[in-house]
């Protein structure tokens, strides 16, 4: 018998690479024969959803002291969500819910509430908040693990944005969240990659806990990469790109840095607080291209006649769609190693990697990947099975699975 799943996140919008997967995740579920609920916080952005009455009200980290203060008591748990999420548990009455991306906007008080009406819980990591109170495990653009052992340092270092006040929260958080509260609440912990599940290891998290589940690609970007013949070396345009946010933690200042030096065109899908001054630093530089934000058409059409595509990261990525998307183009990436990158690279057969942050590092594998003979058809073919929905959807039954 299928089970009844409430799946929590929140944001109901494609904001960020966890609203995606979430997006995907309740079409998964749904095609495959489960009933699906959905949980999360009112926002103008959303996309429509039969469940929407029951959304917990918006709160404003950034608003009036009022509205600071209520955004503070929501991330302890406390406040209207108590009432909302308990409404929909009594009215849906799930086998299992699958929380999200949850920190602050709506807090782990759904997996006490969840474990406490007898679902099993279970909770994709999408980032580090469970170990780092910042969410990245970076500081001064170096990755940083102090608090994997004690939370104080998200205090001394002002990790939240420089701010002793929004870094006293987020460690008032992490200490009423903390590891063995939430392990006693949560059936499984499922980390997108081997990376992420040994770094929940060594911040104390019991393995027996964590199961490892690569993110897949979504069914229209699937559908796009799949249905058509593989583009190869002489279908591809003399340019290779990045696709993603314009971010300090994304290195793309170090990309373009290398970009600059070389004489093939790099093309740049996204924005981000970076943005305007990148754009503005390199606009006399003919050999970069910023094309904004994309769509997901223009971003496979980006993607599969690229030489190939770069990510790179200064943080601990964990299982990026950008990397997992070019390869299901068939298209191979330079990728920095750090994090959960590596892992999805096969070096020389379907990407190339490199020192994360070594501006000179990034320009010679630059050089080496434009100058390669890939096999692009031989990267979409091994890909596609890879990243696919069936394969997700396999494990994920494991996770679901009292046995």
């Amino acid at each position: 018998m299928k089970q009844r799943v409430l799946i929590a996140n929140k944001f109901y919008y494609p904001r960020g690479g966890d609203c995606v997967c979430s997006l995907n995740q309740e079409r998964l579920l749904a095609d495959r024969g489960h009933e699906v609920a959905v949980y999360s916080m009112l926002y103008p952005d959303n996309l429509p959803s039969r469940w929407n009455a029951y959304f917990a009200s918006p709160v404003d980290f950034g608003g009036s002291a009022k509205e600071k203060l209520r955004a503070a008591a929501r991330a302890m748990g406390w406040g209207d969500i108590r009432a909302s999420f308990a409404a929909i548990l009594s009215d849906f009455k799930p086998d299992v819910v699958h929380l999200q991306n949850i920190h602050s906007y709506l807090s782990p008080q759904l997996a006490v509430m969840a474990c406490e009406a007898g679902a099993r819980v279970v909770w994709t990591l999408h980032d580090f908040k469970p170990v780092c109170p910042s969410y990245g495990c970076l500081r001064d653009g170096k990755p940083c693990e102090e608090c994997f052992s004690t939370k104080l340092p998200v205090l001394r270092h002002r990790c939240m944005k420089g701010s002793l006040a929004a870094s006293a929260l987020a460690w008032l958080e992490a200490v009423r969240w903390n590891r063995r509260r939430l392990e006693g609440v949560v059936d499984r912990f499922i980390c997108p990659s081997e990376f992420m599940a040994a770094k929940m290891a060594q911040a104390g998290f019991s393995s027996a806990k964590l199961l490892v589940n690569c993110n897949f690609v979504g069914f229209d970007k699937m559908e796009a990469f799949s249905s058509a013949e593989a583009v190869g070396a002489e279908g591809r345009g003399d340019y290779f790109c990045y696709v993603g946010r314009l971010s300090e933690e994304k290195g793309v200042e170090s990309l373009l840095a290398a970009a600059a030096k070389q004489t093939v065109e790099l093309r740049i899908a996204g924005d981000g607080p970076l943005g305007q001054i990148l754009r503005d630093r390199y606009a006399s530089c003919g050999s970069i291209r910023f094309l904004g934000r994309q769509d997901p058409g223009q971003v496979v059409r980006l993607l599969r006649e690229a030489r190939f595509s770069v990510m790179p990261s200064i943080c601990y990525e964990n299982n990026p769609l950008g990397v997992i998307e070019s390869l299901c183009a068939g298209t191979p990436v330079v990728g920095a190693e750090i994090g959960g990158i590596p892992e999805l690279i096969k070096p020389g057969r379907d990407g190339l990697t490199f020192e994360s942050g070594n501006a000179g590092a990034l320009a010679e594998t630059i050089a080496r990947a434009y100058s390669a003979s890939w096999d692009y058809a031989a990267i979409r073919c091994g890909a596609l099975p890879r990243f696919s929905a069936d394969r997700h959807y396999r494990v994920l039954m494991e996770a679901y699975s009292s046995n």
